[in-house]
């Protein structure tokens, strides 16, 4: 027998360790995404909020400060798991939103096509074990949800939102709420919270494997969707902190937010017009709209907390170090609820879904909160806008990637970045190659984001160039992103429904209209935004569209359909007997 060389047996043993090194060695992946988080929320993006969890996490990662996803939750979710815009996806707006017109088209279903792959899919085809805790609203049917997109272990939540302190539904267009456990409906505990019961089932998730194969955890938290509900503990940290009302919450954070460098120091900020004037309520008006908020901060002060419990879990049993987490939000901040919610009518309302908005009990069990337009726009500080309007206020939103994997540097970047990067980055992350045409034996969609892992390490200042062009639509209100250039047309009744042009690199305030400085521009911006209209097949939404009235008539068909329909067969076969009685 003829032995091999020296030299060669060494390259082959180094060969076969780095090989078995490289499998070891590839990251566990945390996604973890917050509901309804404005952008100035965190304390490392200005907030007054205590978020030490996420402020170690940007201390040792990076922080994006032109980061942009849809402005609403499903199709947020649904570019963010596949790399592909919402609109060939088939989640270009919240099903209970889109028009029934729009529904007969195959990309207008609301639910996430079978044309995309996700990217647990992937990294469960790559060895991954995935798992899932939290709100999904990508499909309820039993082969739409995630345990049968890739999630080996889920626990989730498929609906828009729910209670966060007992199984119940928040709006009436539900019967109930629809939790899954693995693919089956499940029933909650009695002792639920939704931030510590997802921490808890992740971790319960994590430990049930003890193979050397890495992990995929994604974790989208409840907090801080509507209704907006907290442990009193949390709560009462910040009863004092928003005396002083929003505006001038407003204008804190966006001193606070140019300190740390997030926006120029030269940069100008506008005043919403569905902002109220503080000054102008009473005394108790005052108290009630500071607990509102309040409750606000201690729901993302306990989300903060229980990400602290994960990371201190994987510190515990050696995984930390071989983590990258990634946090974001699916969208700005939520304006619904208004900024009278103590009247008469709302409250009958709230009591006939189950509710309260009493002082008192504000964010505890058997409550209904919201932050209303006028907070909403101090959480989205120092943006304008905020969730299903396409200004910077509903789409910009503080995106962290951190771990030892990647840097144990604080590092920020102004680099454009958009939902659709995030499956992209992670696949590079994690070394899984992306699909291209076919998947599973059919065929798909191909991504179209970019991997964010190279500006991640500080290899590349930007991803996308001059000559890229990145449009969005969403119930009618659209975007276009070129270089530091954006055209932005936002309906009513906030927005104008006119096309306005913006440099969000010196202005992310959106004060500076550029369209009659630059008309050429604007009409260059345009030009590709018809054309990136005409391509994912985006379809106009009709004038009277009212996207508050098209949930409510959807929920009622949905949930009421059959009842509805016996009534009216019923009225009309009364009204002929009654006709006939008449005659005779």
């Amino acid at each position: 027998m003829k032995l091999l060389p020296q030299a060669v047996c060494i390259t082959l043993l180094a060969t076969l360790f780095n090989l078995a090194h490289a499998e070891v060695a590839r990251p566990n992946i945390v996604l973890i995404l917050a509901d309804d988080l404005g952008f100035s929320d965190i304390a490392s993006y200005g907030s007054e909020i205590q978020t030490p969890s996420l402020d170690a996490l940007a201390a040792s990662g990076i922080s994006f400060t032109n980061y942009h996803t849809a402005a609403s939750c499903a199709p947020t979710r649904a570019m963010l798991l596949t790399g592909v815009d919402s609109h060939k996806n088939g989640v270009p707006n919240i099903p209970e939103s889109i028009p029934p017109a729009h529904q007969v088209h195959e990309n207008y279903r609301g639910v996430l096509s079978r044309n995309v792959v996700t990217v647990a899919s992937l990294l469960q085809n790559a060895g991954y074990h995935t798992y899932m805790a939290g709100k999904w609203h990508l499909g309820k049917a039993r082969d739409e949800l995630p345990y049968r997109r890739g999630f080996s272990r889920t626990i989730t939540l498929a609906d828009t939102g729910a209670d966060n302190w007992e199984q119940k539904p928040y709006i009436p267009i539900y019967e109930k709420a629809n939790w899954f456990a693995d693919g089956e409906e499940t029933t909650l505990p009695e002792d639920f919270y939704s931030s510590e019961f997802l921490i808890d089932r992740t971790i319960e998730f994590i430990d049930s494997n003890s193979d050397s194969q890495p992990f995929f955890a994604y974790i989208p938290f409840q907090a801080v969707h509507i209704p907006v509900q907290a442990p009193k503990e949390f709560t009462d940290k910040y009863l004092d902190t928003y005396q002083q009302g929003w505006t001038a919450l407003r204008e804190q954070r966006q001193k606070r937010s140019k300190e740390l460098g997030i926006i120029p120091a030269n940069a100008e900020m506008q005043t919403m017009s569905s902002t109220h004037d503080w000054d102008s309520l009473s005394a108790e008006e005052k108290r009630f709209h500071a607990k509102r908020m309040a409750v606000y901060a201690g729901m993302v002060d306990a989300m903060d907390h229980h990400i602290g419990r994960l990371v201190a879990h994987l510190k515990a049993t050696g995984r930390y170090d071989n983590t990258i987490f990634i946090f974001s939000s699916d969208n700005g901040s939520e304006a619904t609820g208004g900024d009278n919610p103590r009247s008469l009518l709302n409250r009958l309302g709230l009591r006939m879904q189950g509710y309260t908005n009493d002082y008192d009990t504000l964010g505890s069990k058997g409550s209904f909160n919201t932050i209303g337009p006028s907070f909403a726009s101090a959480a989205a500080s120092p943006l304008a806008y905020y969730k299903f309007y396409a200004g910077e206020g509903g789409m910009r939103v503080p995106l962290i990637i951190a771990g030892k994997p990647i840097s144990d540097k604080a590092q920020r970047s102004n680099a454009f970045t958009f939902v659709t990067d995030i499956t992209p980055t992670i696949l590079e992350f994690t070394s899984t190659p992306a699909p291209t045409e076919f998947f599973g034996g059919r065929r798909i969609v191909p991504m179209i984001g970019r991997s964010l892992a190279a500006l991640s390490r500080g290899e590349v200042e930007q991803v996308y160039t001059e000559s890229d062009y990145i449009g969005y639509e969403l119930g009618g209100n659209a975007a276009l992103f070129q270089g530091p250039y954006k055209i932005v047309k936002n309906r009513g009744p906030v927005g104008d429904s006119e096309w306005h042009l913006f440099n969000i690199v010196d202005d992310p305030g959106e004060t500076n209209d550029l369209r009659e400085a630059m008309p050429d521009k604007l009409a260059d911006l345009l030009e590709h935004y018809h054309q990136y209209a005409a391509e994912n097949g985006v379809l106009e939404v009709p004038a009277s569209f009212n996207g508050t009235t098209q949930v409510a008539i959807n929920g009622i068909r949905d949930r009421f359909g059959k009842q509805l329909l016996v009534l009216l067969l019923t009225s009309i076969i009364c009204g002929v007997f009654y006709i006939l009685y008449r005659r005779k």
